[in-house]
């Protein structure tokens, strides 16, 4: 919840514009990830306001304890944050702490000693090789220009372990001549992904029977865009409509299962490694600061464990 504007103090709402200002511009970050901090901040100053503090200077550790209680128990009228979401929250108001402290707003960091919520570690969901493979299959409806899109869409999801974001971000020139492709991820960082021949066939196919009708679709506007993905007005993929691809394509093929676009991530990296990928290549190509992130993937289930132990113990059966 971000408190409207009004409802903070002055000098609360000044710090909060200006730090937002430097993510947005000194560091980099992308517009999604500042709308993602400029939320858990504005609830944090709205809970500061409230407990009558008129600027960072004034706010102690107490007061960042009282702002995660509240959270995750809504008790400050918000939407109840899981631990994961309390433990982000917890991290953007650090760096705004932290960002304070080193323009010389405040003496202190009050938020450095607190402690972020436990979190439980769960594994990703990821499908199987199996239910990729229908999931793909069922792409596309037929030969149409919105079906060759919405197959090369998917393939390349798969192909590249892309985020959503990244995949319809593309244009048509981010994808190379050398089976590689170039994505933004946060904080617009660029890697170079390499593309399988399913979804190199897929992409081509989309790009001479496919683009070229839904571009004339488009207003004269639109058909200059540089997109990869277009809808049927000629103007750039939304993300909405890329998760509406994938939600058809899993219900022609029959998965009972919650399949998001991240679901087709998690499968990349899972089977990546399961076919013996290292994980600080993985790492890369998933476009992770740090391999903790990545090795969450290394994780053995119990399925697994109960599978090898029946395939290789001489008395397991």
């Amino acid at each position: 919840m971000s408190a409207p504007a009004e409802l903070l103090q002055p000098a609360l709402e000044r710090a909060l514009r200006d730090y937002l200002a430097h993510l947005r511009v000194e560091r980099g970050l992308s517009e999604n990830t500042v709308a993602a901090y400029r939320r858990d901040l504005g609830r944090y100053a709205a809970h500061l306001s409230g407990a009558g503090r008129t600027g960072l200077d004034q706010v102690d550790e107490r007061d960042v304890t009282a702002f995660l209680t509240a959270v995750r128990e809504g008790a400050d009228g918000g939407r109840p944050l899981s631990a994961s979401s309390s433990a982000r929250a917890l991290a953007a108001v650090r760096g705004w702490h932290r960002f304070a402290r080193a323009e010389g707003w405040t003496a202190d960091d009050p938020a450095a000693e607190v402690a972020a919520p436990t979190q439980t570690r769960r594994l990703p969901h990821a499908l199987s090789v199996d239910d990729v493979a229908r999931l793909l299959g069922a792409a596309s409806s037929g030969d149409t220009p919105a079906g060759l899109r919405d197959r090369a869409l998917l393939e390349l999801l798969y192909s590249t372990g892309g985020r959503i974001s990244e995949v319809v971000g593309l244009d048509v020139d981010d994808v190379g001549a050398e089976a590689m492709v170039r994505l933004f991820g946060k904080g617009s960082k660029e890697r170079v992904v390499p593309v399988g021949s399913y979804a190199r066939d897929a992409v081509d196919a989309y790009l001479v029977r496919g683009r070229p009708a839904l571009a004339v679709a488009g207003s004269a506007r639109a058909r200059s865009t540089p997109a990869l993905f277009l809808n049927t007005r000629g103007a750039r993929l939304s993300r909405q409509s890329a998760w509406a691809v994938l939600q058809g394509a899993a219900t022609r093929a029959g998965l009972t299962e919650h399949v998001s676009p991240h679901t087709l991530r998690h499968s990349f990296a899972t089977h990546l490694l399961a076919g013996g990928a290292d994980v600080r290549v993985v790492q890369e190509l998933l476009g992770h600061a740090s391999v903790t992130t990545t090795q969450i993937y290394t994780m053995v289930t119990p399925e697994a464990l109960r599978e090898v132990y029946a395939a290789t113990h001489p008395r397991a059966l």
